[in-house]
């Protein structure tokens, strides 16, 4: 079955978008020595906030809120700081070697909250 132009633009774009978080994880990382992993966190209006953690899942870095393409991030993002009701994925991309699942479980909690976030 032939997949419509419009499927293969949009798989494109997803693409694009996960190469420039990719990007955006190594540059903070990079900026991070102290750094374990990165903090992660996509809204439903496309923007991502992104932080360094360090081990004890302390702020490594500065809060970054982007929006691919784009010269700034969403109107609502602005107005709201990219409000956690908004949150649609939330994760760390952990530095490797990764610390143990318990203590990633310990600093995902204490980093991400106790709400459980789809990914």
């Amino acid at each position: 079955m032939k997949k419509p132009k419009t499927a293969g633009r949009h798989e494109n774009k997803k693409g694009q978008a996960l190469q420039s978080e990719r990007a955006m994880i190594a540059g903070i990382m990079e900026g991070s020595p102290e750094a374990i992993g990165v903090a992660v966190v996509r809204l439903d209006c496309g923007c991502r906030k992104m932080a360094a953690v360090d081990k004890n899942g302390d702020p490594a870095s500065k809060v970054i809120i982007y929006r691919d393409g784009a010269e700034s991030v969403c109107g609502q993002c602005q107005a709201d700081n990219g409000a956690v009701f908004r949150v649609t994925c939330a994760f760390i991309d952990w530095e490797e070697p990764a610390p143990g699942p318990e203590e990633r479980a310990a600093l995902e909690l204490k980093v991400l909250g106790p709400r459980p976030v789809p990914q």
